[in-house]
């Protein structure tokens, strides 16, 4: 069970307001939830140093930029090493089609999400560069057709 002892309401609320609008000024904040500025800021800097905070981003939207064909990639290694999985994460690193890599529990080893501009990008990306990473013995894709859900991160319910 997660533990959530050391979050109190304000804290999880501003945990839940800046996870949809991190550029929230700390005054707007503190007008949402009901505190003042000065403990409002002094919250957020120990959910910062905490590691609960650990950073603020921009949501972009890829397809406005021209990015919009996604394509979700099961990699199966050769071996599950250290070294395999050292210079297969280095190789998926420096693609900047490769947005999100996870190690995975089961038949694959990696899922990556890859964005591109399309069909044929993506096809160029598979072979001129995924298949070319050494160690890598098996690939499957999956495209998918809309999203259905999506968060940045998930928060402790409210009470």
């Amino acid at each position: 069970m997660a533990d959530f002892s050391n979050l109190d309401p304000f804290d999880i609320q501003i945990l839940q307001i800046l996870g949809r609008e991190g550029r929230l000024s700390v005054q707007e904040l503190s007008d949402r939830i009901g505190l003042s500025p000065t403990p409002v800021a002094r919250r957020i800097k120990r959910l910062e140093q905490e590691g609960i905070i650990t950073g603020y981003a921009a949501l972009i939207d890829e397809a406005a930029l021209g990015y919009e064909f996604s394509v979700f990639v099961s990699v199966q290694l050769d071996r599950q090493v250290d070294d395999a999985l050292a210079r297969f994460e280095r190789a998926v690193s420096a693609m900047p089609e490769v947005v999100d890599c996870w190690l995975m529990t089961g038949d694959r080893d990696y899922l990556l999400r890859i964005v591109t501009t399309g069909l044929k990008e993506f096809e160029q990306v598979l072979v001129e560069r995924l298949t070319k990473v050494p160690g890598v013995s098996s690939i499957q894709s999956s495209i998918p057709l809309r999203r259905v859900k999506g968060g940045v991160a998930r928060t402790p319910p409210l009470g």
